[in-house]
């Protein structure tokens, strides 16, 4: 109950039916506070923490990161969407 706690949430948001609006947004955090975000819209990694800052920075300069990240709004985002939105229209 004293530990370090480490976890990763990734979201996607979106209000438009063609999912033209898609946004991904993977934040890291410590201990309850998010230290570093991705955010798709943005397009880079912003730090919120000392050690935020100093992952966004080496992050940031690695295109292959950047594109990893980046790839995740078709890759998992709107992927899902269409399926969930698939299996909603087949139901009503």
């Amino acid at each position: 109950a004293n530990g370090y706690y480490f976890s990763r949430w990734a979201k996607c948001i979106h209000s438009s039916r063609d999912f033209s609006d898609m946004v991904f947004i993977d934040n890291y955090i410590f201990n309850k506070d998010v230290f570093i975000q991705y955010n798709s819209t943005v397009g880079q990694f912003v730090g919120y923490t000392e050690l935020g800052v100093h992952n966004a920075e080496l992050w940031n300069k690695d295109p292959n990161q950047l594109q990893s990240e980046s790839a995740e709004v078709e890759r998992v985002c709107k992927h899902n969407a269409k399926n969930r939105q698939s299996a909603i229209a087949d139901k009503s």
